[in-house]
């Protein structure tokens, strides 16, 4: 068996070690013996995406956002639409998760159009939310409790008939008020937690790894592994934040 893994955008969107995300899901397939390939589609080099398997978009800040407006217009939305309401996998990180949506509001009030994949608009702000939190994942997700970083200034809200990837235990969220976190969408998964999210979060890892293993070659059964220096730092930062999990 073999993944092909696209990182979109990661000369622009990567920030507070997101492409940790990349080396997470390649090393934990390589534990079970299953190949894995990841190409790189920086700003401006096309591809129709429609040979990859999973994809992954990391975080950056409202200008690396709003220089991507061209090449989302010259095709790559589209391209990135279809592969979405393909049911192909995506795990999206903070602006890229905003990316999603139908757009953003910058702090200085100028409108930024995007894929609209997402129903879910964000505003900008420059009055900050920060710190380690964490989420239980809602249960077509897992449901387990997922811990995380998150440094955001754009406050998102859901439309009505999008979910939100989790509820807030801890921290702030998509916007600090409604106690959501992320959104999810067929296998789409959006989210504001930096870290990176997946070493820290080792099951959330893998039903992403199983739902696209799954959509290529049917049944799969992931072969447990040793996440016992995973599980104890994530007891560790769970029992800072005051939570049982």
């Amino acid at each position: 068996m073999e993944l092909k893994i696209c990182h979109l955008y990661p000369d622009v969107l990567n920030l507070y070690g997101d492409r940790g995300n990349i080396a997470c899901m390649r090393q934990r397939l390589a534990w079970r013996g299953i190949d894995c390939t990841v190409t790189e589609l920086p700003l401006g080099v096309k591809d129709e995406l429609c040979d990859y398997d999973l994809f992954f978009i990391g975080g950056g800040q409202d200008f690396e956002q709003t220089v991507l407006l061209s090449d989302l217009s010259g095709g790559r939305r589209d391209n990135i639409r279809s592969a979405a309401e393909d049911g192909l996998p995506f795990l999206a990180i903070c602006g890229g998760y905003q990316l999603l949506g139908a757009g953003y509001r910058t702090a200085d009030g100028v409108w930024c159009e995007y894929t609209g994949i997402l129903d879910l608009t964000t505003e900008g702000s420059r009055q900050r939310m920060i710190g380690n939190y964490a989420f239980r994942l809602g249960p077509e997700s897992g449901g387990g409790v997922v811990i995380g970083f998150e440094n955001h200034g754009g406050r998102t809200s859901l439309g009505p008939g999008l979910s939100p990837l989790g509820t807030v235990l801890r921290g702030y969220g998509n916007n600090g008020t409604d106690g959501t976190e992320g959104a999810r969408y067929k296998n789409v998964f959006g989210t504001y937690s930096h870290g990176p999210v997946l070493p820290k979060n080792p099951a959330f890892c893998d039903t992403l790894l199983r739902l696209a293993l799954e959509r290529k070659y049917g049944s799969v059964c992931l072969e447990p592994l040793d996440d016992s220096a995973e599980e104890a730092a994530r007891k560790s930062m769970l029992t800072r934040l005051h939570i049982e999990g």
